[in-house]
């Protein structure tokens, strides 16, 4: 006999070590929930929170909690009795009928005290399944080896299988009742009603923005284009800094921090390396202009508030990855990691047209984008952040007299404008007026004179010097329409037009 066949032989009369092993499962501990929910309902609320239908192992027991629940929220009181008639009448449970086995149940219940106890442990006896169907999976596939599912596609698989277990305890979705839903909405509305300025979404700390949007709202995808020079990144990492430097937590009941104001954000830099973008921060909170900080032309007084500045960036939950050409999936795998290691409110990614999609799109750049935003779209809803993703115009805005953005805009604009909840575009006129300035002769400029041309390019330069335009182009849960803001190009900052003392760190 070979050895594997002698192992099996000898593992098949030893009853310490049977080859055959069970789901891990406890029917006592089911029957016992069950058995005291019957006897009294209050149980049932003791584990409704946390424990579905779905969890219990024996398919019998799912049917019975879930009868007995849709009962209990109805008003109406689940026993043996009542419950009987929404279970088939001729099933058996060994030799008992089902309604001998509910009345079994009751008269061997558990007190109520112990029903909590019994449904954690059945909860983790679900979630040890999970993780061994999510296991087998992970080996099979492993080796089948398919074609077109590379090792770094199962690993990024499994990654987000394992995600949605660690943070929901359901790995399979699946439908929400509406009583589910209704609770949430009432829930939203009571944290936008504590909230700093009454939002129900994230404030990006330019209020005439949260007015027109409600601040940023959880599971959106809310695309930001403009055309080059327009600011479209000042303005992504204006309202990143604004939120994780509002961050305030506060500790959970599980141990878990979640955020009452502001927020833990990731900021996906594809073009901008981190040092770039942090010298832009610190160019917009101090007033010193980023050219004159990055050639060093500052003096002791303002190197004094660069260092001031910097600790106080040191203590802000602002995430960056500058890895360029990274691709949706592996975006998607670290903005998990970052979730579970660090908590996440918002992630930004400057920008869509810098990622890359898988080999499946065959060169198709349209449908690469399609992939792209779809898949954006689903990690807002799978981790229940928004997402901001910056993108480009095409060049035909350059074409027309009003160069004020329009959907039909947008580069690979059919998947980008059906994805987005919200679509936001930033438009400055100053920047198109600004190059429109009549020519003048060297006579003119020394003598300081103006012709009419030049005056009326003048007066209309003022108009607009130091504004700027983010048009709400579609919202899914609210208007559309324009907000004005102020721009300070030099500190690459924007504003709400009154504010006129942004920065803690302002000159005297």
């Amino acid at each position: 006999m070979s050895d594997p066949a002698r192992r099996i032989d000898q593992s098949a009369n030893n009853n310490n070590n049977s080859i055959y092993r069970e789901a891990p499962g406890n029917i006592e501990a089911e029957q016992a929930l069950l058995g005291a929910i019957l006897v009294n309902n209050d149980a049932y609320y003791r584990v409704s929170d946390f424990l579905k239908p779905i969890h219990l192992h024996e398919p019998l027991h799912r049917k019975i909690y879930e009868v007995a629940g849709e009962i209990i929220r109805m008003g109406k009181t689940a026993n043996p009795v009542t419950i009987k008639t929404f279970l088939p009448a001729d099933e058996k449970v060994g030799e008992m009928t089902i309604a001998q086995y509910l009345a079994r149940l009751a008269a061997e219940a558990v007190t109520i005290i112990n029903a909590e106890d019994y449904g954690r442990a059945i909860y983790d006896l679900a979630l040890r399944r999970a993780l061994i169907t999510i296991g087998e999976d992970m080996v099979n596939i492993a080796f089948d080896a398919p074609l077109d599912m590379p090792p770094q596609s199962q690993i990024e698989d499994a990654e987000r299988r394992l995600f949605e277990l660690a943070e929901t305890g359901r790995y399979d979705g699946g439908f929400q009742s509406f009583n589910d839903a209704v609770a949430l909405a009432i829930d939203m509305a009571g944290a936008a009603y504590q909230r700093d300025g009454g939002l129900s979404g994230i404030s990006t700390g330019i209020h005439t923005l949260d007015r027109r949007m409600g601040g940023l709202q959880p599971s959106d995808l809310i695309i930001l284009a403009g055309r080059p020079g327009m600011g479209k990144t000042s303005l992504a990492t204006n309202i990143a800094y604004n939120i994780a430097k509002a961050y305030r937590a506060e500790v959970q009941a599980d141990g878990s921090s979640k955020a009452i104001n502001g927020g833990v954000v990731g900021f996906y830099s594809l073009e901008m390396s981190s040092e770039q973008l942090a010298t832009r921060i610190i160019s917009e909170q101090t007033e010193i202009p980023s050219s004159k900080i990055r050639r060093g032309e500052i003096t002791e007084a303002d190197f004094e508030l660069l260092v001031g500045c910097s600790q106080e960036m040191q203590k802000v939950p602002l995430f960056i990855d500058q890895t360029g050409g990274i691709s949706i999936a592996q975006l998607a795998a670290r903005a998990r990691r970052l979730k579970r290691q660090r908590g996440l409110d918002l992630l930004v990614i400057d920008y869509v047209q810098l990622m890359t999609g898988s080999k499946k799109s065959n060169d198709n750049r349209v449908q690469e984008i399609t992939e792209i935003t779809t898949g954006l779209k689903a990690l807002a809803k799978e981790l229940a952040v928004p997402v901001i993703a910056l993108s480009q115009l095409s060049r035909q805005v350059e074409n027309r007299d009003d160069k004020r953005p329009q959907l039909s805009d947008l580069r690979e604009s059919g998947s980008i404008e059906q994805d987005a909840d919200v679509v936001l575009f930033v438009y400055r006129e100053e920047y198109y007026v600004k190059n429109q300035e009549p020519r003048r002769t060297p006579e003119e400029v020394s003598g300081n004179i103006k012709t009419e041309e030049y005056l009326r390019w003048e007066e209309k330069m003022m108009k607009v010097r130091g504004t700027a335009d983010v048009i709400v182009a579609k919202q899914r849960h609210g208007p559309t329409g324009t907000v004005s803001l102020g721009f300070q190009d030099e500190f690459t900052r924007f504003s709400d037009l009154a504010d006129s003392s942004y920065s803690q760190y302002s000159h005297e």
